[in-house]
């Protein structure tokens, strides 16, 4: 799992890296809110950790653009702020769980784990819809004990769509999160990989699919029949 956190407490956003690292995530810190915008819109994250009070931009703003953008990623708020106005606030733009400051971190761990059900089935290194999942770690599709290997690009394409499984997203949004925003990827070079995808997900006996809804954008559904 990869997660970003936001915080312009170093010591404290540094000290939450390292206890995600002691557990085996995979986790990076930025210390502004603009900071936060660009990594949330340029990478792709399982879990965003992101604090209120912060300079350049702080963390109700960011949340709210990044929602406003489409990112669904799973946000956890924290705060020295234990008011219950601030929670409700952060909750009604679109965090899924607030954490007020001074925290244990196995509850830290524990409203991670909770939170990043939000989107797909977490299952420790794996997404799942229906009979497909992938193996986060190998890059691997699997279904009914078939595998086979994802190149980067067809990896990163299927994480976006089991997150959001189900939800059309919109080409931009590929775009813009796999190859960058000054990108001159065009929207058949995604086609392109999305066919790809769609003939290895059949060659493992999936009974899942890639829809293409014209000039939209991708979602995976379940094949009738």
């Amino acid at each position: 799992m990869k997660i970003l956190v936001v915080d312009d407490e170093v010591q404290l956003a540094d000290a939450i890296v390292q206890i995600l690292k002691q557990h085996k995530y995979e986790a990076e810190a930025v210390y502004d809110g603009e900071d936060g915008y660009h990594y949330a819109m340029t990478n792709l994250y399982d879990v965003i950790i992101l604090d209120i009070m912060m300079p350049k931009m702080d963390g109700i703003t960011l949340l709210k653009t990044i929602r406003r953008e489409k990112i669904s990623t799973p946000v956890l708020m924290l705060s020295a702020k234990s008011e219950i106005g601030d929670k409700v606030l952060g909750l009604n733009v679109g965090a899924d769980d607030y954490l007020t400051k001074p925290f244990d971190s196995s509850e830290l761990l524990a409203r991670i784990n909770a939170i990043s059900r939000r989107k797909g089935e977490f299952m420790g290194d794996e997404l799942v819809f229906d009979d497909l999942s992938l193996d986060k770690n190998a890059h691997e599709l699997c279904s009914g004990g078939n595998k086979i290997q994802l190149s980067a690009k067809e990896y990163q394409i299927i994480e976006m769509l089991l997150k959001d499984a189900g939800k059309t997203l919109p080409k931009e949004k590929f775009v813009e999160k796999i190859w960058g925003f000054d990108s001159e990827a065009e929207y058949n070079t995604i086609e392109v990989y999305v066919s790809f995808l769609r003939k290895k997900i059949s060659a493992i006996g999936s009974t899942v699919t890639i829809k293409s809804l014209r000039g939209i954008g991708y979602k995976l559904e379940k094949k009738d029949g």
